[in-house]
């Protein structure tokens, strides 16, 4: 209680929650209150019903409150002929809806599999008529969205829906909260005479997809420590076929398999040359979260992993891989390898973070370096400090990894540390971060 009063005095809670506290925020909960039999045989029937009313209708049923208000005294006026006029019309509409069903129409909807934090998510939705008969007035209704979501358009409208017709509509929503989305169906119904309902809806499949943290644009970072080739290799290396780097050239030897001999070797030094290769060797490379983001804003927990998400694009853009942690070494690494998919695999990892405390204190060396064989350097980044974090730096220090600290902080001006020894954090402020994610301008950290 004590934090959450201190992020509401900070300015760090964002207010836009509460217009959803009512309503569960994932599909499992929204699932289990519609099995509830509240729901079922209250709630389910007045929502339909809201939601089969187009924008004009639900703004005639205001208007019809607001005239029944005004007409309660029939003995002095004539107001509540008004009131009785505008009710006829929305209660007609609703009982005429069974007759108004959409038939031989399907809806299909692509939406993308990651979003960006900040950035657009478009949705493509197909209305598919394999029937005999057209249909007029077609509206497209999208699906209520949870509190950090906002459709940037009005609901989607066909005008005339042929026989044999395939029908794509753009939509797009913005969002402002990392991790999954689940979205319920998107549905179509034809219109009712005066256009005040839609009939009976035709739905799509549920949507879902994953809106992953912003990557801060790193260009150039500093190692603590590099050791760029390992003995023996390093068994998370990503190797393709006989993908294997060129060693140079020898002489033929018994054994030798007949596509490594090389022409113009042969010809050359007048005798059987083969090429010799060897298996590529990479530093291997471990990047610590620490998502203890109590005591910071909610912009500079943000900026500290969109940093983190920026650090590990940026070594697996170069020959290291890379063991991404959230928390300290005993939380369990999550090998990345090289290819895109570990990319991917590491912004679905962050973009499920959640403020928890972390980084207890270190119960020796021996554990702390456990899952951390083969590592050449650590990277730690977030938002906290504190006595345990220099612990477990010692002690990562201690079993021979460069270490790196790297501490996101609130303010408009800063820059990163120049220098690094020991163990102190280099600072970084949350305005260089998000304005080098808004130019795309590069970071030398």
């Amino acid at each position: 209680m004590n934090a959450f009063a201190r992020r509401i005095g900070a300015g760090r809670f964002n207010w836009s929650r509460l217009n959803h506290v009512l309503i569960p925020s994932t599909k499992e909960g929204r699932d289990r209150f519609r099995r509830n039999r509240f729901a079922r045989w209250v709630v389910g029937p007045l929502a339909r019903t809201w939601f089969s009313l187009t924008v004009e209708g639900r703004g005639l049923f205001a208007f019809t409150l607001l005239a029944s208000l005004v007409g309660l005294d029939v003995l002095h006026g004539q107001t509540y002929w008004l009131w009785a006029g505008c009710l006829s019309l929305v209660v007609a509409s609703v009982l005429v809806r069974p007759w108004m069903a959409l038939r031989d129409v399907s809806v299909q909807v692509d939406g993308p599999v990651r979003v960006a934090l900040g950035a657009s998510a478009h949705f493509r939705i197909t209305l598919i008529h394999q029937g005999d008969r057209d249909y007029t007035g077609v509206r497209v209704q999208r699906p209520f969205l949870p509190w950090d979501g906002t459709w940037l358009e009005s609901d989607p409208r066909v005008a005339q829906l042929r026989a044999g017709d395939r029908v794509s509509i753009p939509a797009t929503a913005f969002f402002v909260e990392r991790g999954p989305h689940h979205l319920d169906p998107f549905s179509v119904g034809a219109l009712v005479p005066f256009g005040l309902a839609v009939g009976p809806s035709r739905e799509s499949r549920g949507t879902h997809f994953m809106v992953v943290p912003p990557i801060a644009p790193v260009v150039d970072l500093r190692w603590p420590g590099r050791v760029r080739h390992q003995t023996g290799g390093v068994k998370q290396a990503s190797r393709v076929g006989e993908s294997l780097e060129l060693a140079g050239l020898r002489d033929w030897r018994q054994g030798d398999r007949l596509r490594d001999l090389t022409a113009r070797g042969w010809a050359r030094r007048g005798q059987p040359v083969v090429r010799e290769y060897q298996q590529e060797y990479f530093s291997r490379v471990a990047v610590f979260f620490d998502p203890d983001g109590r005591a910071a804003s909610e912009k500079a927990f943000e900026s500290s992993i969109a940093l983190t998400a920026g650090i590990v694009e940026f070594l697996m853009r170069g020959e290291s891989l890379v063991d991404l942690f959230v928390g300290g070494p005993e939380s369990g690494a999550v090998p990345l390898g090289r290819s895109r998919g570990g990319l991917d695999q590491a912004l679905d990892v962050l973009a499920s973070v959640r403020s928890v405390p972390a980084f207890g204190q270190p119960s020796g060396p021996f554990r702390v370096t456990e899952g951390l064989k083969g590592c050449s350097a650590a990277f730690l980044i977030g938002t906290a400090e504190g006595e345990s974090r220099l612990g477990w730096i010692e002690a990562l220090r201690s079993s021979g990894l460069g270490v790196r600290w790297i501490r996101v902080i609130d303010g408009t001006n800063g820059s990163p540390s120049p220098s690094f020894s020991g163990p102190k954090a280099g600072l970084l402020t949350v305005d260089l971060i998000e304005d080098a994610i808004r130019r795309r301008s590069g970071l030398k950290l």
